[in-house]
């Protein structure tokens, strides 16, 4: 079903897009902490997922180094027992992450990798790399890291699309922060990738179940309900179809009315407890061992069999593990049960149903409300979680509608269409929210000298603000000052409320100013906006002054028809890449003091009126200067320098893929080589076209080549290997030309002879048409000269032919040949083309006869104008068919003449 529904969407896409020219590739990405999906939207590409080089439809979160090469998905994951501390894994959890926050010390217990603190507060991990001449330690951030495996998504779409792939949207989930958003785009950006957008996943998937679905004006609630491998969220969205204008198409409005989450809780946990199950086993059976944990390639391999487990309990009520060789070369098997497993888990049931609690409260709705519960995520799959949702909502609402793992990628990738203005969709609009309260700090102006500054801190953004809006904060200041922008609450265990720190400069001067031209009681205005992806900035910040009708200004303003509205310019907000959005949607305007539901419902009608241009006189602009205090994102030199890095590091392993594969043709060919000079077989072509001395050349050669190989062979570059094949190849050469032409002397001696017969059939019908035109006095196509002289060429090729073919029967297979094919097709060349060049010659005009007068009533008899081989002849005034001659066989042709016959001709 899910092929028939996408494939009728096929077509949607590609008809309706821009001219080719135009037209461009997005890239979209749902990375997990498990697995990537990625979906490229281009004209003539199947909308479908990405797929691997093992035709994969989803790709593990892996980045391996082995030996200096890195390895991706499958490849790299499967290393993971070899090279535990190489493989690196689960980085959804550390973006931005403070290194001694909760998460970290989470990571630690789930992974087996060293751990080390950056300058920014943040997560780095140290890795040990083989040099040519000793170990390097090697540090990446979790960016870095993050940047690779999108890199190697980036290659996979590319390889999809036959071109560059720059633009991409990604998903994350609705509950990450500021931080955990911009540690995200920097990746992104260090990939060579561009934002395009960040969308909730929940939102996301709500994208695809619109998609090929219809509603009513009357609103349906549905909750996605995403179990993933870093957490748990729910979003319960409102979907709706109305029409706006009459006559246009309806429009599906999508709404996201609440959001709810944990991240305590998702597969991972799910199986770091299968492996505790699986490590009190070992060390029960084995306790004279010691303790597996101390153990990186155990635990690797036991937290890969608990992963199969997991997977094996969700159809079945028990399953044996086994691991060979898992520790001290001691192989383990034990039987574990559902039963046990979810006793191991009981603590978490609950959790799994609060999101949906949390996420239906937010939307001011009740259980009753909600029409499905759709399932998204891996681990929607366990029993567990679905035993608690059906307790919390029955068994009913819930619901499998869309794919559970693709889903987020599918409706990422249809509304990155939108978004890129190349494609044309179906007309969704979305409406998104941010689940967080976040906060404007400021100290208020200083008063009395004695007087104790306040700080006034005021949401600005309340939980399930509308996403794309902004708000404008005015402020009675007559020097320069800061804005702190806070989150109220922490937005995860451990990281910093404070995201920015906006210093407004340039005050007094813009006061002064304005006082000059007559303002009164000048004010600051910051316009603070909540982005698309989720980013919350301070895009500009002017000093506003009103203006007095009996100043100069004001004056001369009145005279032009100046308007003194304070009203502000509304703004569409679109979606730019992050930290760079600079429009918006809606506008409110708080006071200094926290803002009042009156001060709101004033600002919201004065929206619905018409704005009014705002005078330039009234406005100074103001220099607006962002801080990072807690987690800065990397910085622009941070990012040049990564991406750098990355690119050597690109650079190094295509030189070694180059190297390798350098290496493998020349040892294969070696063992070709080998084969052929082999005793045991005399009839071989290679044996009959080659001489003893030749062949104990190339087998002194080769000896040669297989002792360099095995003695040199890991330490010669690229180059050297290509110059070794090439010796060899010198050598056989005479040997493979010797053959070559023995295969294609037949082929090309029938040629010759062929235009040789062709050219005498045609001389001899040519010969026969001059004489009757002359002797009927008609005009010939040939002369008799031009005859003459095609005879003599073809003497000459015949007598040549004949000669060297003769000489050709003496030559032994071993010895080179005394005629090459070249040489004779391009003697049959000059012929053919002597050929073609009378036989393509149109028939020439007849001279006009002179008009008689008729002496009598008696009409003459007409002369006769036709030969009689000329009955099929263009008359007077007409040209000849133009026929290639390749188009007619050979013998009689339309005008009665003799063709040309071709070599591949039947006779």
């Amino acid at each position: 079903m899910r092929l028939l529904a996408y494939g009728s969407l096929l077509s949607l896409f590609l008809l309706s897009s821009l001219p080719q020219l135009a037209l461009a590739s997005v890239l979209a990405i749902d990375y997990g902490s498990d697995f990537i999906k990625a979906s490229l939207m281009k004209p003539g590409v199947p909308f479908d997922v990405l797929l691997n080089k093992d035709s994969k439809r989803k790709i593990n979160s892996v980045t391996t180094f082995k030996k200096g090469e890195r390895l991706y998905g499958a490849d790299g994951f499967n290393l993971r027992t070899r090279f535990p501390s190489d493989t690196f894994t689960s980085l959804k959890y550390l973006q931005a992450a403070p290194y001694d926050s909760p998460v970290v010390q989470y990571h630690k217990r789930i992974s087996l990798l060293d751990s080390i603190q950056t300058d920014r507060n943040t997560v780095a991990f140290s890795q040990t790399r083989a040099s040519s001449d000793d170990e390097e330690l090697d540090e990446w951030t979790v960016e870095e890291l993050t940047a690779m495996q999108l890199a190697y998504i980036k290659h996979l779409a590319e390889l999809t699309a036959n071109e560059k792939v720059t633009d991409v949207i990604i998903t994350v989930p609705a509950y990450f922060s500021q931080f955990e958003r911009d540690a995200i785009v920097d990746a992104i950006e260090i990939s060579g990738l561009k934002t395009l957008a960040l969308i909730n996943d929940g939102t996301a998937v709500a994208v695809n179940y619109a998609m090929t679905r219809a509603f009513n004006e009357k609103p349906e609630y549905h909750v996605i309900y995403d179990a993933g491998a870093s957490g748990v969220r729910a979003t319960v969205a409102a979907f709706t179809t109305a029409t706006e204008k009459k006559g246009t198409e309806p429009v599906t409005q999508i709404t996201v009315m609440g959001v709810g989450y944990d991240r305590s809780v998702g597969g991972t946990e799910f199986d770091r407890r299968l492996r505790e199950i699986l490590i009190e086993a070992f060390n029960s059976k084995y306790s004279n061992k010691g303790d597996i944990r101390g153990n990186k390639k155990g635990m690797a391999k036991l937290w890969k069999e608990a992963q199969r487990v997991k997977t094996i309990l969700s159809a079945n009520i028990e399953t044996n593990a086994g691991v060979e060789s898992v520790a001290w070369d001691l192989d383990f098997k034990t039987k574990v049960t559902r039963k046990e497993f979810e006793l191991k888990c009981r603590d978490m049931k609950a959790k799994f149903a609060t999101p949906i609690e949390d996420a239906v409260r937010m939307a001011g709705l009740t259980l009753d409300d909600i029409s499905t519960v759709i399932l998204t995520g891996g681990s929607s799959r366990v029993p567990l979680v679905q035993s608690a949702l059906k307790s919390l909502v029955g068994a009913s609402k819930v619901a499998s509608n869309v794919n559970a793992d693709e889903a987020a990628v599918l409706g990422a990738a249809l509304h990155g269409a939108s978004l890129s203005r190349q494609f044309k969709t179906k007309a969704i609009k979305l409406t998104d929210i941010s689940p967080f309260d976040i906060q404007a700090t400021y100290w208020a102006a200083k008063g009395k000298d004695n007087e104790r500054v306040r700080a006034i801190t005021t949401t600005i953004f309340a939980s399930g603000s509308k996403v794309g809006t902004k708000k404008v904060l005015t402020f009675k200041r007559k020097e320069d000052f800061s804005i702190y922008l806070d989150y109220k609450d922490e937005p995860a265990p451990g990281f910093p409320t404070r995201m920015l720190e906006v210093e407004l400069g340039g005050v007094s001067e813009a006061i002064a100013n304005l006082t000059e031209r007559g303002a009164t009681d000048p004010v600051v205005k910051a316009t603070v906006l909540l982005s698309e992806s989720g980013f919350v900035s301070v895009t500009d910040a002017v000093v506003f002054g009103e203006i007095k009708e009996d100043s100069v200004v004001g004056k001369i303003k009145g005279l032009f028809g100046g308007s003194n509205s304070e009203e502000e310019t509304e703004q569409a907000a679109e979606n730019v890449p992050p930290r760079d959005t600079e429009t918006a949607s809606s506008s409110a305007t708080p006071s200094e003091s926290p803002a009042t539901n009156d001060t709101d419902k004033k600002e919201k009608k004065k929206d619905k009126k018409e704005k009014a241009p705002t005078p330039v006189e009234n406005t100074i602009p103001l220099t607006v200067n962002a801080l990072f205090p807690t987690i800065p994102p990397l910085s622009l030199e941070a990012k040049k320098a990564s991406r750098s890095r990355l690119r050597a590091l690109d650079n190094e392993e295509a030189a070694k893929t180059r190297r390798e594969e350098a290496r493998n043709t020349f040892e294969g060919y070696l063992y070709r080589l080998r084969d052929l000079l082999d005793d045991s077989n005399n009839d071989t072509p290679f044996k009959m076209c080659s001489q003893d001395r030749e062949r104990r050349a190339i087998l002194e050669k080769l000896e040669e080549s297989f002792m360099w190989l095995n003695d040199r062979g890991d330490l010669a570059e690229t180059s050297q290997f290509l110059d070794k094949r090439i010796a060899l190849e010198t050598l056989e050469k005479p040997i493979i030309h010797r053959y070559q032409e023995i295969e294609a002397f037949p082929q090309a001696l029938n040629n010759s002879q062929m235009w040789n017969w062709s050219t005498r059939l045609f001389l001899t019908e040519a010969r026969q048409n001059l004489t009757t035109e002359a002797a009927a006095d008609l005009p010939s196509k040939w002369t008799k000269d031009e005859l003459d002289s095609l005879e003599k060429s073809l003497k000459e090729h015949e007598k040549w032919l004949a000669e060297w073919v003769e000489k050709q029967k003496n030559v032994k297979p071993s010895e080179d040949p005394v005629i090459e094919t070249t040489e004779m097709k391009a003697r049959a060349k000059v012929l053919e083309g002597q050929l073609q060049r009378l036989w393509k010659r149109k028939i020439p005009k007849s001279k006009p006869k002179p008009k008689v007068t008729p002496t009598s009533t008696k009409e003459p008899e007409p002369e006769a104008t036709e030969s009689i081989n000329d009955k099929d002849a263009p008359h007077e005034g007409e040209a000849d068919d133009g026929k290639p001659d390749d188009e007619l066989p050979y013998g009689s042709g339309e005008d009665g003449h003799q063709v040309p016959l071709r070599p591949d001709d039947e006779l």
